[in-house]
Order: C-alpha cells, then structure tokens, then sequence
C-alpha cells in the first residue's frame, strides 16, 4: 500500500471560499446598502449570477417603498389631509409591496419560504401567548 504525500493531503483539506456578491454599480448608495444587508442574512452562496438582477429589483423597490411610506407619513400629517394625494401614495404603496412579495418568493427570502408547514405549526403550538378563548 502507497503512503499518501503531503502535498495530496494538503489538496484534500483545501476549502473553497465563496465571497458575497457585490452590489452593481448602477446601484445608488441606498440601495447597494440594502443589497449588502440581504446578501449578508443569507448563506455566502445564495444568491448565484442569474438571481443578480431580481437582488437589484428587490433593493430598488425596497428604497422606493421607504420613500412613499415617508410621503404618506408628511401627508398623515397635513391638516387637512389631501385624501386624493393619499390615495395616490397608497396605490403606489401597494404596488412596491406587491413587487418585494413576488420578488422575495423568487429568491426564496421571505418568511414564507424558510419555514415548512411543520416547524409554522410547531412555533406556534410553542407560544407563550395565551388565547382570550384558552
């Protein structure tokens, strides 16, 4: 029986080392943060070339659903309220959230995606919450 050198023992034990992605240059500042925040909550492998451009999707309508909830937020607080212009910002509100829905679905990044339909069950059969009807 051959003994095993140490440069083939060396090879054996290499790790490979996956780097994060980076967020693309077209990108603005806040947006490439939040790129950075959600490619740092999932495993470094995660997020391959081909889902790059729904991870830029993701953070831009992120930053833009930040912006119209605080255009909300200034026209909550006019006196009176421009009901037409809320209405305006709501819409525009619902459709930023409806795009980061279907767009976290995709990459598998939201609550719904992480969680199987045993371990939802268990959580909560474990809550320490108790019901008004318990």
């Amino acid at each position: 029986m051959a003994r095993t050198s140490a440069a083939a023992l060396e090879v054996q034990g290499a790790v490979a080392i996956v780097r994060r992605p980076e967020p693309p240059l077209n990108l603005t500042p806040d947006q490439s943060d939040e790129w950075a925040a959600v490619a740092s909550a999932m495993p470094a492998d995660w997020f391959t070339r081909e889902t790059h451009s729904l991870l830029a999707q993701w953070c831009r309508h992120t930053c833009d659903a930040r912006r119209i909830g605080q255009l909300v937020d200034q026209e909550m607080s006019r006196d009176p309220v421009d009901i037409v212009s809320l209405d305006k910002l709501l819409a525009m509100q619902a459709r930023e959230t409806s795009s980061m829905k279907a767009l976290a679905s995709a990459m598998r990044i939201s609550q719904q995606a992480s969680y199987t339909t045993q371990k939802a069950g268990t959580q909560k059969a474990g809550r320490a919450v108790k019901r008004p009807w318990e």
